[in-house]
């Protein structure tokens, strides 16, 4: 039975009412050719396109669309496009991270202000996926959530290369002279071979697992191949079933949930997911007004293993990923670490939706008795330097510095460390700490993915290619190395890494969970009370409005005025 009748409908209010305003709306349906029996009584549902000509990850969307549409008609229901910021991760600068607030500002906003009764939300490129859910999340309207899937492999003269990683690690092989400007050419040419998100487990390949565990996309679909064929059969299917979810009144409020959000973070250990995750996830969780704070992931990551073999934590790309059964067969892998109670979009549970899933290549989805990593992917550090925490993904370090102690090298911008690593004279050995600073929320602005410090050009010529960086900045998902991140609080408002001076021992202890300043407490309040707090980055616009309402990375670095509250009420008619 379903518990909505064609009155019910929310769009109802805006075509099926017998006044003047009613008749403005149909009117102007009616001037774009459609007629009455296109959209009268049925489900209306907005489409949220991240397309543009500026993101590659999104190329094939402006088809997907189409596809997406194909299965609404189908259903019986009526499909509106609605372009949606783009954010655009290779090209937007200084981070997509500054937008991923707006965008979900813009869904939320377009949700409610429109005659939307459902929506499918089309996005894969790192920021998109948290930022349309958050909006989903917040307008509380039945929403499906398409994802771009990952491109294909990379290939350069016979190697597999990974988006990101692969960057990261052939440059420091060109900065020591081991490739020619020739051979990074042709790189640049194979690295990304079609449209789709990057194909190493970096943010995007992340959240788009992520948000399928949390059951807000169909059972398989975040690993789909963008080129693969099942791919537009994944979005009309998306299409179809956004339909019955409207008549279904399934709500994101009945879909997050707290085992949800753990079956979010067993997967995202599982995966050896971005670190970026885990501040996407706080945001999501937040707005459907749930309590949940770093610890939370830390104590999944003791139990839940690192079992998918992806880059940089393990060896293969996402296309292999999904030949060896995708996100549904790890998930089944997973057993009892998996709540399978928990509805999904789908309309059916999570359990359900795995039922018949197998690994097919045992290399690539490990069983939980051979692990990637025998810990989960990352780590929540807390001390003197962090005292509101701090993440590490330590299946990407090399072991010897998981637990270290080293004079610090500190900078004070990406600018000043950028030059400075290049030098031949730098006094920096492998056991040194780079430290970078304001370089979080508001000292970014945005957050920026610098938190892969370079190693200086010295080093990487004696052959040095992993050492410990410290900062309060964001990495993506596709870099690698023994980098802690996301400092709280960030040094531009004040926090510990402000104090740390040239010379300071660090001292980190992964199996501890500590990350400390080793300075006694006199030397630190001194400092503390010299410290001149610093001016906002940025004075005027959307900027102002992000640094004074912007929170720290270890509540998810959402907008205060956004956080969940009593639902606003429905926009008036007249």
């Amino acid at each position: 039975m379903m518990p909505k009748s064609p009155e019910n409908l929310r769009s109802h209010r805006w075509f099926g009412v017998n006044d003047l305003r009613s008749f403005g709306h149909r009117s102007r349906l009616l001037q774009m050719g459609y007629e009455r029996a296109d959209f009268m009584g049925k489900p209306v549902i907005g489409i949220f396109n991240t397309w543009s000509d500026i993101n590659p990850c999104h190329a094939h969307f402006k088809v997907r669309v189409e596809e997406v549409k194909r299965g609404i008609w189908q259903a019986g229901g009526f499909p509106l496009e609605l372009p949606a910021m783009t954010l655009s991760e290779p090209f937007q600068k200084p981070t997509t991270m500054l937008y991923r607030n707006f965008l979900a500002m813009e869904v939320e906003e377009g949700m409610r202000s429109y005659p939307i009764d459902g929506a499918v939300l089309m996005g894969g490129c790192d920021k998109t996926g948290p930022a349309l859910l958050m909006g989903a999340l917040s307008a509380d309207l039945p929403a499906i959530f398409v994802p771009a899937g990952p491109m294909l492999r990379g290939n350069w003269r016979g190697k597999v290369l990974g988006s990101g990683s692969d960057t990261w690690k052939y440059w420091d092989e060109k900065r020591a002279g081991n490739i020619t400007e020739a051979d990074w050419r042709e790189m640049e040419q194979g690295i990304a071979r079609s449209h789709g998100t990057c194909m190493t487990m970096g943010t995007a390949a992340t959240m788009m697992s992520v948000i399928e565990a949390m059951g807000f996309s169909l059972p398989g679909s975040s690993s789909i191949p963008a080129p693969d064929s099942n791919h537009p059969r994944m979005a009309s299917e998306s299409g179809r079933r956004i339909v019955e979810m409207v008549w279904e009144d399934l709500l994101p409020s009945k879909i997050v949930t707290p085992a949800a959000i753990d079956n979010a973070i067993s997967v995202h250990q599982a995966m050896g997911g971005s670190t970026n995750g885990i501040i996407h996830i706080l945001a999501m969780a937040h707005r459907a007004g749930l309590d949940l704070t770093l610890e939370r992931f830390d104590k999944i990551s003791q139990r839940v293993p690192v079992i998918a073999n992806v880059r940089p934590s393990g060896t293969m790309l996402m296309e292999d990923f999904y030949y060896a059964g995708g996100l549904t067969a790890l998930m089944a892998e997973l057993g009892d670490l998996i709540d399978g109670s928990c509805l999904t979009a789908s309309g059916r549970t999570l359990g359900e939706g795995l039922a018949g899933a197998a690994v097919h290549n045992a290399d690539v989805i490990r069983p939980l008795s051979n692990p990637v990593y025998p810990r989960g992917g990352t780590a929540v550090l807390k001390g003197n330097l962090a005292p509101d925490g701090a993440v590490m993904k330590p299946s990407a370090a090399e072991p010897r510095f998981l637990k270290h102690r080293g004079p610090a090298l500190v900078f004070d911008s990406y600018a000043e460390m950028k030059a400075t690593v290049e030098s031949d004279d730098l006094d920096v050995t492998v056991d040194h700490v780079l430290v970078l600073r304001n370089a979080g929320p508001q000292g970014g602005p945005g957050m920026p993915e610098w938190g892969m410090l370079p190693i200086p050009k010295k080093l990487v010529r004696q052959g040095v290619r992993d050492m410990l960086r410290l900062s309060d900045a964001r990495m993506s998902g596709t870099s690698y190395g023994a980098c802690v991140l996301h400092i709280a609080p960030e040094s531009h408002v004040g926090g510990p890494l402000a104090l740390v001076r040239n010379g300071d021992f660090i001292v980190l202890d992964v199996e501890a969970r500590r990350l400390d300043l080793d300075v006694d407490e006199a030397t630190l309040a001194r400092r503390r009370a010299e410290w001149i707090p610093r001016e906002p980055r940025l004075a005027r616009g959307y900027g102002a409005m992000f640094a004074r309402h912007v929170s720290q990375a270890n509540e998810g670095c959402d907008f205060d005025f956004l956080a969940a509250g009593p639902p606003l009420p429905e926009p008036e008619i007249y």
